[in-house]
């Protein structure tokens, strides 16, 4: 073979070869980012207030990486997207799943007192159940027993205290709802358990006191009535049968 046909077959190969390249360079996907990149990927999403994006990368690297050095912080972060975008149960249930996958974390009181507000926060209005506001009270009730030392421990004692406001004005709402239908006794249960449990709300406190006194006597008042009322009918009774 001469010399210029060898070369052009080294050149025809030489460009083969580089096609392939070429052609994986456009074709092939991708290869996966490594469980740094998403980390320091999902860490600038959040400084961007781009929580979604963040959470999506945390959530990739758990999914990836789950025996990573960085998948606790992606574990805590992810919660923490959450409860920044003000998505509170989904906050909740990523900081308790921390808590019960690292119980000895140094961050357990930073994610007892989230959950704590989370569950506050989440809260809609004093017309619906009060669970979560029961659930915020034990958080933060365990963040001081546990942690009496924390940063976290004093603004807690703050919390437990609005909660506690929470609780009574949800059984207030029920009471005075009752009072205004005219069911006085179911009313007076409900102010009933405002007096016995709630003493340390001195303004709600009161106010039941002297709710109870009005729904006591026109209670009394109702019960009367019917009482006459059932007398009277049964008195009419016997006159038809006469």
């Amino acid at each position: 073979m001469d010399k210029p046909a060898r070369f052009l077959g080294v050149f025809i190969i030489v460009f083969l070869l580089s096609g392939c390249g070429i052609i994986d360079w456009f074709y092939l996907p991708p290869g996966e980012d490594t469980a740094q990149e998403l980390f320091e990927a999902g860490n600038d999403a959040m400084r961007d207030k781009n929580y979604v994006g963040a959470s999506k990368y945390y959530s990739k690297l758990k999914d990836l990486f789950p025996f990573s050095p960085y998948a606790v912080e992606a574990e805590l972060s992810l919660a923490d997207c959450y409860f920044l975008d003000e998505e509170w149960p989904a906050a909740v249930d990523a900081y308790k799943e921390f808590e019960s996958l690292h119980p000895r974390h140094q961050a357990i009181p930073y994610v007892l007192f989230n959950i704590g507000m989370a569950s506050m926060n989440g809260y809609p209005s004093i017309d619906r159940p009060s669970d979560p506001i029961v659930e915020a009270y034990s958080y933060f009730q365990r963040l001081i027993e546990s942690y009496p030392n924390t940063e976290y421990a004093a603004v807690s004692a703050e919390k437990m205290k609005e909660c506690r406001k929470l609780m009574a004005e949800h059984e207030l709402f029920y009471a005075d709802f009752y009072y205004r239908m005219g069911r006085y006794a179911s009313a007076l249960a409900r102010y009933k358990v405002i007096i016995d449990k709630y003493q340390d709300v001195t303004e709600i406190y009161e106010f039941a006191i002297e709710k109870s006194k009005a729904a006591f006597v026109l209670n009394t008042e109702n019960e009367a009535e019917d009482t006459r009322k059932q007398r009277e009918g049964s008195w009419r009774d016997w006159f038809k049968w006469l």
